[in-house]
């Protein structure tokens, strides 16, 4: 191990021998820069491959997996992540998942710097043209350390392609990255060369003007700075460019979003575009259907589903929270985003009836690639993957998204009155065909945070989102310590006990800095807590 500029380079040349030298050569000895850098062609290439980072839902850095460090979810099958251990309370520096998240973004914040460093070596015609890859790449750049600092907390701010010369370099707080990614971002939004949103297909996966805000939004949230999030989610709505996906069939409008007949939507702001392979059918589906399951709900975000009346299962007395516990679409009764984003057992699914309790059969309980829970994710999960060959892009954020930070940081700042509180609640509950908001029940700050904590809950569950809340919020120890439990055994009345977490504010909050990075770089330092 070298230090970062080794350790991110040797990861570098890993990924391609060939079409990439061009983004990692510093080497004056051999082929110079301005052999790679000479067209318009070099230039998107150079930029698609700064893209090419942009983390998918079951593949790369796979969002959807941290669920899994929530109270949503539990995963298994260690070659995909051992985000088991880290629900246990026993990672550590040379966590496989924090160092893979660690290298990539590194990898792709490399990718930005080379980009911008060497882009005015190239001849571009269209100057405006140039000033927009500029400013994609920047933005970029200011994402992947956003999503550095919400797991590691403060991290290196990289501004340049490193050399051994200058590569060993200290952490910045968690304040300095966020004033930068915040500064980066508010510019490519403001500066007028990033449109509002992109007209043609082809480069509607580009960061947009929009993109920036709704990130802006997001992680202005997470760190509690409730004006800015607010503003930067409300220049989203003010745009009017963006709007909640309806169908034809109201029932469908929601669950149709994670399929490919929602897929082209305008609720989409920033997403992955996939066009070729990937995982889906080999992470949530059950085994029983030619899948594997290694990401599976807990019976804690299947109760988090409201009736279709509006009321909580528990608001309905311990009789009724009993029936909804054992057979969670009693009298089909619940929010039908429940369905959409969840498989549950006897449910006959691509031809397949689910057993799940069966002594027997390929769906068995616990069984290797089968559930854990008795639960299946149904998000992202279309049939039509079932050859193994998914195309289906992943959304990184959408409209719902920054709908619901706008309304909480207008609870959070005291405005629970604001009549905005009650308008967007309202439009994502009746897009799911639920009724609006009761209001002889929500009319309190401290009620009202309540419903919208649990309609980010469930409207955003398996999206990755769940994780940075329940940290936020100061939950994380409350609902990640104790027994996880799935769903009812008929056999038993009994919940299933699928596994015992351990968690630790003062330590877990924050994920451990590679050991790879601290043995390279003597001026790296360790997150609290961890040896």
């Amino acid at each position: 191990m070298k230090k970062i500029f080794y350790f991110l380079f040797g990861a570098v040349c890993l990924v391609s021998a060939g079409c990439e030298k061009f983004l990692t050569h510093d080497d004056p000895t051999n082929i110079s820069d301005e052999i790679w850098w000479n067209t318009q062609t070099d230039v998107n290439n150079a930029l698609n491959s700064v893209y090419a980072g942009i983390p998918d839902g079951s593949s790369g850095r796979q969002l959807m997996f941290l669920d899994a460090l929530s109270d949503n979810a539990v995963a298994r099958q260690s070659t995909r992540g051992d985000y088991e251990i880290y629900v246990k309370g026993i990672q550590s520096s040379n966590w496989g998942v924090g160092t893979g998240v660690w290298r990539d973004d590194y990898l792709d914040i490399r990718r930005a710097n080379r980009f911008l460093e060497n882009v005015d070596r190239a001849y571009i015609q269209d100057t405006e043209l140039k000033n927009r890859f500029i400013y994609e790449a920047r933005a970029l750049r200011a994402y992947y350390h956003m999503e550095l600092a919400m797991l590691f907390g403060g991290v290196t701010i990289v501004t340049k392609s490193t050399t051994p010369q200058d590569s060993y370099m200290p952490r910045n707080t968690a304040k300095e990255v966020y004033d930068f990614v915040v500064s980066e971002l508010t510019d490519c939004a403001s500066n007028g060369h990033l449109p509002d949103k992109y007209i043609d297909n082809v480069d509607l996966k580009r960061i947009s003007a929009a993109t920036c805000w709704a990130l802006i939004s997001r992680y202005a949230l997470f760190s509690k700075d409730y004006a800015l999030a607010r503003s930067a989610a409300k220049k989203v709505i003010d745009m009017n460019i963006y709007s909640l996906r309806r169908s034809t069939t109201p029932r469908t409008s929601y669950a149709d979003l994670f399929l490919y007949t929602g897929e082209i939507n305008n609720e989409r702001i920033f997403f992955r575009e996939i066009t070729s392979g990937g995982n889906q059918w080999l992470t949530f589906a059950p085994l029983g259907t030619g899948g594997k399951t290694i990401v599976s709900p807990t019976a804690s975000i299947v109760n988090a589903f409201e009736t279709k009346q509006g009321k909580t299962i528990h608001e309905l007395g311990a009789d009724s929270a009993a029936i909804y516990a054992k057979d969670p679409n009693y009298r089909n009764n619940r929010d039908p985003r429940m369905l959409a984003s969840i498989i549950l057992p006897g449910t006959n699914y691509t031809g397949v009836v689910l057993l799940p309790f069966a002594p027997t059969g390929l769906d068995k309980l616990g069984d290797q690639n089968s559930t854990p829970t008795g639960f299946w994710v149904n998000k992202y999960l279309d049939p039509k993957d079932k050859t193994g060959t998914r195309t289906l892009d992943f959304m990184i954020i959408r409209y719902a998204e920054v709908l619901l930070n706008y309304v909480e940081c207008l609870i959070e700042q005291g405005e629970h009155t604001n009549p905005d509180v009650l308008k967007y609640l309202n439009e994502i509950r009746s897009r799911a065909t639920m009724p609006n908001v009761n209001t002889a029940v929500y009319n309190t700050q401290e009620k009202l945070r309540e419903l919208v904590r649990r309609e980010r809950r469930v409207e955003l569950a398996f999206e990755g989102v769940r994780y940075f809340d329940i940290r936020r919020w100061g939950i994380f120890e409350e609902v990640m310590n104790g027994q996880v439990l799935g769903a009812i055994n008929p056999a038993t009345n009994q919940p299933v006990n699928v596994e015992v977490r351990k968690a630790s504010a003062s330590r877990d909050m924050l994920w451990p800095v590679p050991q790879a990075e601290m043995l390279a770089n003597p001026q790296m330092t360790q997150n609290p807590n961890y040896n």
